[in-house]
């Protein structure tokens, strides 16, 4: 069997091992309801939970929305919280992997949570999804963007991958590409990215459809492969581990074009990795951060103070906004109760966040995404903003 599956196959093995998980879980505790809390006395702090990568690659991640979420949560806490109750953060690992993710989304319906503001990797958010609507437990997701996420009963505070596509190839036709190569990691945010952008091509031809194995050091046969299609344009839409080896072999096996990155690249670390030489004329998608945002500044003191002088990094705002989104359905639904919050959710037209005014549309996605382009030119690598896509 091919060692690449399609995402349909992927995300159905993933639900069956969900429901699997969701029921040895249940066989052994009696039910999530008898260990958890499936009411809610109206007293006390309201928990929302958050599932982060903690471990493993994409660690930096989750203190990243973490502290970004808790900053939220003081800001609602110090105003009264919500009639007069304050939120509190549960947060568990899980890793971006699948099984974790079911077990540790199982741990936050258990403790009792009313909301849920987590989810990074797509591949680990998919099969979460089941455990939160079966424990009628709301989800605003601030980072994953999946395609699959669309239309699942879940509300999405990123632009979803086909609108960070729509951005990809609006500035790949604004700077002229003709022949495209799109390499991905096999992971499931990674391949619904690139389908993305080769279904939207316009004005420019996919000369090379490449899958690497993110868990290598050596991408030589991809890299031959991808120049063996004389691409003037290449596009990267995995993570920020794999990807700063590969632009640092493209440079070195001769290419010397643009390369642009999906947002799962977009952290300083894809510098460190390729090396200053390698990332110049390396560009990503990506919604804006604080920096270049007004008020930015003030946000990012009030974030180092949460976390003890770490700067922010990506999805640190969109936690911060995922946690004001769900306090704002609280309130309006006057509680907790799951059909009113999602009734709430729904409604929301125009709800003033820092990024932008937030609409939801009817599939739970955010209207108009958000995505621009930005550069590794900022201090140590960082992203800044580089074409705001308005023209």
């Amino acid at each position: 069997m091919s060692s690449r599956r399609s995402l349909t196959t992927r995300l159905a093995a993933t639900g069956a091992l969900a429901l699997s998980f969701g029921l040895a879980l249940s066989a052994c505790s009696g039910g999530l309801a008898s260990g958890g809390d499936s009411g809610d006395s109206g007293e006390g702090a309201i928990k929302i939970g958050m599932l982060a990568p903690f471990s493993g690659q994409e660690a930096a991640f989750g203190d990243y929305m973490k502290f970004g979420a808790q900053l939220a949560i003081n800001e609602i806490n110090d105003d009264g919280g919500i009639d007069g109750r304050d939120l509190e953060l549960v947060t568990e690992d899980d890793g971006c992997d699948p099984t974790a993710a079911v077990a540790a989304a199982n741990k936050l319906v258990t403790a009792g949570v009313k909301g849920s503001v987590g989810g990074y990797c797509s591949g680990a958010t998919l099969p979460t999804l089941p455990v939160f609507a079966d424990a009628e437990v709301p989800m605003v997701i601030p980072a994953a963007n999946s395609n699959q996420l669309v239309g699942q009963g879940a509300f999405m505070i990123n632009g979803t991958g086909a609108q960070q596509a729509s951005a990809a190839v609006a500035y790949m036709k604004k700077v002229g590409a003709k022949n495209v190569a799109i390499i991905d990691d096999n992971t499931d945010y990674s391949v619904d990215l690139a389908d993305s952008v080769a279904d939207q091509a316009d004005g420019f031809k996919v000369a090379k459809r490449e899958s690497v194995n993110p868990d290598e050091k050596d991408f030589s046969a991809n890299v031959n492969s991808v120049l063996g299609s004389n691409p003037d344009f290449v596009v990267w839409t995995g993570y920020y581990q794999a990807g700063g080896l590969l632009v640092n072999q493209l440079r070195g096996a001769g290419y010397d074009g643009p390369i642009l990155v999906g947002d799962g690249s977009v952290d300083a670390q894809l510098a460190a990795i390729a090396g200053p030489d390698s990332i110049k004329d390396v560009v990503g998608t990506f919604t804006k951060t604080p920096d270049m945002l007004e008020g930015g500044e003030a946000w990012i003191a009030d974030y180092e103070k949460v976390s003890d002088g770490a700067a922010p990094g990506p999805y640190s705002i969109q936690s911060y906004e995922a946690v004001k989104t769900i306090a704002e359905a609280f309130t309006e639904a006057g509680g907790t109760d799951y059909d009113a919050v999602v009734k709430a959710l729904k409604g929301l037209d125009g709800f003033p966040l820092l990024t932008g005014d937030l609409t939801f549309a009817d599939d739970g996605s955010r209207e108009g995404g958000g995505f621009v382009i930005v550069e590794p030119t900022g201090d140590d690598g960082a992203f800044v903003l580089k074409d705001a896509l308005e023209d």
